[in-house]
């Protein structure tokens, strides 16, 4: 979209001013239809002599109704600031004028775009917030052309009030269920870490001075960071027009610390991207060093599993008659910690059962059978049945063995 071109989608949206090599940021200008555009136009100078480029939203008389048409144009908006921000991304500063922050500006708060999300830096709301349940048909009712209409003040007037009261009947109760909507937008855009500068009158009959002092104090108790300018005796819209040095000097200061903020966010990214590169690098070296230890375990056990005589060593029976004076502490070692799954037996009929019970046992004593079944403790223990017991008569004979 060029700019001073008017978009086709609806809802006045263009480049008041795009310069893409000398540009200090975006001020996005959210207005409704009943500034005119010559006013408008002065705000868009302001800033270009400022060196940030303009993109405005000059919302339709509906737009304020039917949040559809809001939130179609908050769209639009969003999508030509993403286009330009993957092209250059800078500070963006929104800039709300009277209701405009109703037509089109709250909605924007709810969009899910995290590159903006990441490069607004600023709010500046004049003659606003507006509370749309207050008033509403007498105030916004009528385009301001249609005030300016030659006759009679007093035939003016009536039939201003007639619509008015129309309006208020078909609209209010509608805006009642938007007004919670519209204002926890506004305090919810605090989370985006962005200051707030606010500029009103204690003679703005459209946006009070409480209304906005009131939104204020809220945004402070959220956390927000706030200046507010009061500018004594100014009509609604007409603080620049009547206080046009404070007015550039407030807004000077403040697109200088929104620059600042965001200078701050992107060395501040720069840092956690170095520093994820950092850890990357460590988190790659301990994965080498972990491969390696893996590596190294790998090919011990496939020693082990290939020479197990370098670590268990099986006796011999010829060993356990001889003793083993003769091996060493080491192979002791080795022999313990074998684990048979069988313990070793000993029969009483073999040539060593004759030397330990020092002549032959026979295999059945007075009609008792004799088995040794294993060793306990190193110990070779025997079980006795007779074949046909007495009941209650259990134990174990011995002879002249």
């Amino acid at each position: 979209m060029s700019a001073g071109a008017a978009s086709d989608r609806g809802g006045g949206i263009y480049w008041g001013r795009k310069e893409v090599s000398d540009s200090k940021g975006i001020a996005v200008i959210f207005a409704w239809v009943s500034i005119p555009e010559r006013h408008l136009k002065s705000y868009v100078n302001l800033y270009a002599s400022l060196g940030w480029n303009s993109l405005v939203c000059h919302a339709h008389f509906l737009h304020a109704f039917y949040p559809e048409r809001a939130m179609s144009s908050a769209f639009d908006i969003l999508n030509e600031l993403v286009e330009e921000l993957r092209i250059k991304p800078c500070p963006v500063v929104f800039v709300g004028l009277s209701a405009g922050t109703k037509a089109c500006m709250y909605k924007v708060f709810q969009g899910e775009y995290r590159l903006v999300r990441k490069c607004i830096t600023g709010h500046i709301y004049d003659s606003g917030p507006v509370d749309f349940t207050t008033d509403l048909g007498t105030h916004y009712a009528l385009h301001p052309t249609i005030l300016k209409v030659p006759g009679s003040s007093k035939l003016v007037s009536w039939v201003a009030k007639g619509i008015a009261s129309g309006l208020d009947a078909l609209y209010l109760t509608r805006f009642e269920s938007q007004w919670a909507e519209y204002w926890q937008a506004l305090y919810s855009s605090v989370n985006l870490g962005a200051p707030f500068l606010i500029l009103c009158s204690d003679k703005d009959d459209i946006a009070p001075y409480h209304v906005v002092c009131t939104f204020s104090q809220r945004l402070q108790e959220f956390g927000g960071d706030v200046k507010l300018v009061k500018l004594n005796g100014s009509p609604h819209l007409g603080h620049y027009k009547n206080y046009p040095i404070q007015y550039r000097s407030s807004v000077t200061h403040f697109l200088g610390k929104a620059a600042l903020i965001f200078s701050q966010r992107i060395q501040k990214l720069e840092w956690e991207m170095t520093s994820m590169e950092g850890m990357h690098d460590e988190i790659s070296e301990l994965i080498c060093d972990l491969q390696k230890a893996a590596v190294n375990s790998n090919e011990s056990l496939r020693r082990v599993a290939v020479e197990p005589s370098d670590h268990f060593f099986l006796p011999s029976s010829a060993e356990n008659q001889n003793g083993t004076d003769s091996g060493s502490l080491q192979d002791e070692q080795k022999e313990r910690s074998l684990c048979l799954s069988k313990p070793p037996s000993l029969s009483a009929h073999s040539v060593l059962g004759k030397v330990l019970f020092d002549v032959c046992v026979p295999k059945n004593v007075d009609g008792w059978d004799i088995k040794f079944c294993g060793s306990l403790n190193g110990q070779p223990f025997a079980s006795a049945r007779r074949n046909s017991p007495p009941r209650g008569i259990k134990g174990l004979r011995r002879s002249r063995l």
